[in-house]
Order: C-alpha cells, then sequence, then structure tokens
C-alpha cells in the first residue's frame, strides 16, 4: 500500500480516471448502437453486460500485464513496416469498427433499418460478442498506456472499476440521447468511424495524437448541440403556429 503516500500515484490515478472514462463514453456510444437492434426487454441488459464486460477484461489483462506487453515485441514485418501484436489487434479493431460503422450509417441512409422480416435479427449473444471484440481492442491499447503511467497495479484497478461504475450509472442518459435523435446517431457513427482510421494508423505504425481526435469530436458535438436546440425552436414556433386561430 506504499502508493497511496506517493504523490505521482494519485497523479497518475487522475490521468488514468480520466483516460478511462473517455474510453468508456467511446464503448457507451458503440453499445448504444449494438443494443439498440435487440428486442426492447433486452437492451438495457446487453448494455449493463457490455460494461461490465469491459471492465472485467482490463482487470484481467491487468494481472496478465507481462503478455500484454509482449505485445509490443515485433513478430514480423513487410518491408520497412514491423507489426508487433498490438499492431495486430489495433488493424483488426480498426477493420472491424471501420466495417460497423459503416454498415450502420448505410442501413439508417438507405432507410432498411429494423427491417428484419427478410434477414436474422441479431441476438443478445451476437450483440455481446461483438461488444467483447472491441472491448478486446480498447482494453489492450488501455492497458499498455496504463502500465507506461505508473508502476502501481491498485492505481490502475481502482481507475478502471471507477470509471465503469461512472459509466453504468451515466450509460442509460447516454444510451437514450444518442437513439433518440438520430443525427446524434449518425455523428456517433461518424465518430466510430474516425477511431477506426486512428485505429487503422496506429497499426501501422503512424501515432495520431489523441487530443487532435478529441478535439474535433468535441467540436462536432457542440455543432450538434446548437443544430437540436434551433430544431426544437424551430418546432416550437411551427407548434404555436398551429395554434393560432385562422382570421
Amino acid at each position: 500500500m506504499e502508493w497511496i503516500s506517493d504523490p505521482t500515484a494519485w497523479s497518475a490515478l487522475a490521468a488514468l480516471l480520466t483516460l478511462e472514462i473517455v474510453l468508456g463514453v467511446d464503448n457507451v456510444v458503440f453499445i448504444s448502437i449494438l443494443a439498440s437492434k435487440l428486442p426492447a426487454d433486452q437492451q438495457d441488459k446487453a448494455r449493463k453486460i457490455g460494461l461490465l464486460a469491459a471492465g472485467g477484461m482490463r482487470v484481467l489483462l491487468l494481472l496478465a500485464v507481462g503478455w500484454v506487453i509482449s505485445l509490443k515485441k515485433e513478430l514480423f514485418s513487410v518491408g520497412s513496416v514491423g507489426f508487433s501484436g498490438k499492431e495486430l489487434v489495433l488493424l483488426a479493431g480498426g477493420l472491424f469498427l471501420i466495417y460497423k460503422a459503416t454498415k450502420e450509417i448505410h442501413h439508417k441512409l438507405e432507410g432498411d433499418e429494423g427491417q428484419t422480416s427478410a434477414k436474422i435479427a441479431p441476438t443478445l449473444a451476437a450483440v455481446i460478442a461483438q461488444i467483447l471484440i472491441l472491448d478486446l481492442v480498447f482494453s489492450i491499447d488501455s492497458v499498455i498506456t496504463a502500465v507506461g503511467m505508473t508502476t502501481y497495479v491498485p492505481v490502475m484497478v481502482i481507475a478502471i472499476l471507477t470509471a465503469v461504475g461512472i459509466m453504468l450509472i451515466a450509460s442509460k442518459a447516454i444510451y437514450t440521447f444518442v437513439n433518440a435523435h438520430p443525427s446524434v446517431k449518425i455523428l456517433a457513427l461518424a465518430f466510430l468511424l474516425l477511431i477506426g482510421v486512428t485505429l487503422l494508423a496506429e497499426g501501422f505504425g503512424e501515432k495520431i495524437p489523441k487530443g487532435y481526435i478529441y478535439a474535433s469530436m468535441t467540436f462536432s458535438v457542440f455543432v450538434e448541440v446548437l443544430n437540436l436546440r434551433v430544431r426544437s425552436k424551430k418546432k416550437l414556433v411551427e407548434a404555436v403556429h398551429l395554434r393560432e386561430p385562422i382570421v
């Protein structure tokens, strides 16, 4: 327990908690979109299982931190580009995220969302499996980052469990908001597409500063909030005009 008296451990805890919350929001958005495909009585269950699985996976990876660190060792190279286990995971996760985001955007824009008569409706197990695939990518990346920030495993575990608790409390509101506004859902899918491209770039050894990514996402959210307010005021004005008597 010597970390309690170490100031650097507390600063690392604050930084790790922020990181885990940011990654948690990404997870909640992805889970919200996948869970919306399920029957209404299973959506809440899928959301909670997905978040708990993400936290559990990260704790397990921390306990196997030696194996996680070994993923940074180069396995093979293609020309001048080397690939480690971590980079292969990032490439696979990036491709998976791009595929899912593109598919969901297509469904939204083409209008075939929700038409399951000619298709097999997704099951709870299938949705959880897709959530776990992406959780694995985010978990490996966050654990490697965490190990680089502190050597105290309890600090990492506390940050992960606290972030999961916060996400469980906030996820219902995020889930409801994303699925209640079609334009927000498209924006969220665009974010997932952007994260997928970022994972691909990192898989090929091109490091993109996370600050640039999240700054652009924050600006987009700000613009969308303004759009939602303008649309709500427009609907209110139209409703008032409809109630006015015709002279």
